[in-house]
């Protein structure tokens, strides 16, 4: 584990924070509430929803532009840090940070439908909880590690993202997806805190 793998894992972790506190704030615009069709268009299989009424296309207009742009502010301010940190993270251009950061932005939404797909099929209403405790516990703890899965894939497409720098990710990440999965909640946009 070298800094360059912690340097790169905080860089992935701030550039998303204020995309998702955007993300959050957005999903509790009236805007958004009118952009509420679903991702999964209504479809059903078996005779249940696809993924629910909770994924809307509404989440994809904010969060994926604005990683493009957190991606592209942080690299820039991060260029100008002293000493060495600037060669910690990757030698990208401005607009290649924009791209990786809208590609991280999908990533984060779309790793979220597999354990939305997976619930609705077990009849678990969106934002509830499954009542089966083994099944609590594993869709918690994939509720927890989904999206940051989905933005250390995406990353991994594009720049080298080491092992290291997938367990900082995950540690640093997963803490703060379930900080915005609380303020959610508290803003009522998410029936549970966990």
């Amino acid at each position: 584990m070298t800094g360059t793998d912690f340097c790169r894992a905080v860089f992935l972790v701030l550039a998303m924070a204020g995309p998702g506190a955007a993300h959050v704030i957005w999903l509790r615009s009236d805007a958004a509430r009118r952009m509420g069709w679903p991702v999964d268009g209504g479809l059903t299989l078996r005779g249940r929803r696809i993924f629910g009424a909770n994924k809307r296309l509404a989440g994809f207009v904010v969060l994926p532009p604005a990683a493009g742009l957190s991606f592209w502010i942080l690299a820039g301010l991060w260029a100008m840090l002293p000493g060495a940190l600037p060669a910690m993270i990757w030698p990208l251009s401005g607009l290649q940070y924009c791209l990786l950061g809208l590609a991280c932005g999908f990533a984060f939404l779309l790793a979220e439908l597999p354990n939305s797909f997976v619930k609705r099929q077990f009849d678990v209403a969106p934002g509830a909880a499954p009542r089966a405790s083994v099944f609590r516990v594993f869709s918690t703890v994939l509720d927890r590690f989904d999206s940051v899965i989905g933005c250390l894939i995406v990353a991994g497409l594009f720049v080298p993202v080491s092992l290291a720098t997938w367990a900082w990710v995950l540690a640093l990440g997963t803490g703060q997806h379930a900080l915005f999965s609380f303020a959610m909640f508290r803003l009522g946009l998410k029936e549970r805190a966990l």
